[in-house]
């Protein structure tokens, strides 16, 4: 399957550093075994190819229920349909995680919020700290 069967593009990729990063950790160094860039680059050639797959069950998965948004339930009845029902576990875990993660950011974003200071009051702080900054730099 190519991406052309999905209307994809030959420009999809994945970012080289990070590939080789998950790699590195799962390969370590000491471990002796190498990873030369041709296997890099296969690999993250069937990366594409396996989201392409996933993605595409999932969306008609969408479209059958009359959704217009791919929701993780959906990704997971693709895994299955695909025969990729071993992976379900994984991805409901990463799922949870990213949740997790998620909240913690919104937590982060609220520190504004909390500080009690009003919008106003916070825009003149920041035009105070601007002015205080050029003259130390003038």
């Amino acid at each position: 399957m190519s991406d052309h069967e999905y209307g994809g593009s030959d420009d999809l990729s994945l970012p080289k550093a990070t590939v080789q990063k998950i790699v590195s950790e799962i390969l370590p160094a000491s471990s002796g075994v190498s990873f030369s860039k041709e296997a890099r680059d296969l690999l993250i050639e069937c990366c594409v190819e396996f989201i392409t797959l996933v993605s595409s069950e999932a969306n008609e998965i969408s479209e059958k229920e009359a959704k217009k948004t791919i929701a993780c339930d959906h990704i997971t009845k693709a895994l299955e349909t695909l025969g990729f029902g071993d992976y379900i576990p994984a991805v409901l875990e990463a799922a949870a995680q990213h949740k997790e993660t998620q909240k913690v950011r919104e937590k982060r974003s609220n520190k504004f919020e909390d500080s009690g200071m009003t919008l106003e009051q916070l825009a003149a702080l920041q035009e105070e700290q601007f002015k205080a900054a050029a003259e130390r730099h003038a």
